[in-house]
């Protein structure tokens, strides 16, 4: 967890990865990239999860200080806890497109396969 002092930073960024390893998480956290706070009713709406399960998720994301909650009234809003989060899918996304776009040419360059069509990684 962050909050032990004396791990090695090398647990602790394994550990967000952790927390960043499932694809609703990823869903979500794409989400609150897009907008500058989003309610649980909207982040249901964007992931199509039961309340229940969406909140599991975002227990993970809070333990993982990725994102803070607001409520008001009667309902909860959510938003990233730092501006490098969007930063960090940003740049996740254009590794993936890179590590595609190699792929692509390897397989080209070495198996003789046709052209395959450019992958769009998208948000």
């Amino acid at each position: 967890m962050l909050s032990e002092p004396n791990r090695p930073l090398y647990e602790v960024k394994a550990g967000l990865f952790k927390g960043l390893a499932h694809p609703i998480r990823i869903r979500i956290l794409e989400v609150l990239s897009a907008a500058p706070e989003a309610s649980v009713s909207e982040l249901i709406a964007a992931t199509s999860l039961e309340a229940s399960h969406l909140s599991q998720h975002l227990a993970v994301l809070r333990r993982n200080r990725l994102v803070v909650a607001e409520r008001r009234g009667s309902l909860v809003y959510y938003r990233l806890a730092y501006p490098q989060v969007a930063d960090l899918l940003r740049v996740a996304r254009a590794l993936l497109g890179e590590i595609l776009e190699t792929t692509q040419s390897q397989l080209l360059e070495h198996g003789g396969l046709p052209e395959i069509p450019p992958v769009s990684v998208s948000p």
